[in-house]
């Protein structure tokens, strides 16, 4: 019985979703929807303009920042278990801090440049 009902419903789920597809009421795209989106620049203008290299430098910050997190999440379990990996935690939050303090003093951090 739990076989049969599972079939119907993996059977009647996508058919009724083929259905509502097909009395939903169409849509009528405009221009603007059928233009290509290119991260925020116009595709029909020149491809060459010049970008700030001060929006990268804030990307790789970021990412560098984010991988921070993710190698910190396990702090709550290391904690627990060993100085080893306590050492290990103490000396990365301690190089990032020393990278952020010298990007700071660099002014690379800077948005108004």
């Amino acid at each position: 019985m739990n076989l049969m009902m599972t079939m119907a419903l993996t059977t009647m789920i996508p058919l009724i979703l083929i259905i509502f597809n097909h009395l939903a009421p169409k849509t009528s795209p405009d221009m603007e929807k059928l233009s290509p989106y290119e991260c925020g620049f116009s595709p029909l203008e020149n491809a060459r303009l010049p970008l700030s290299i001060q929006f990268f430098l804030i990307a790789i910050f970021f990412l560098l920042f984010d991988l921070e997190i993710a190698l910190l999440l396990p702090i709550p379990w290391a904690l627990n278990t060993s100085t080893t990996a306590t050492t290990w935690m103490l000396l990365l939050i301690f190089l990032l801090t020393l990278g952020l303090a010298y990007e700071w003093s660099q002014g690379a951090l800077d948005w108004t440049k």
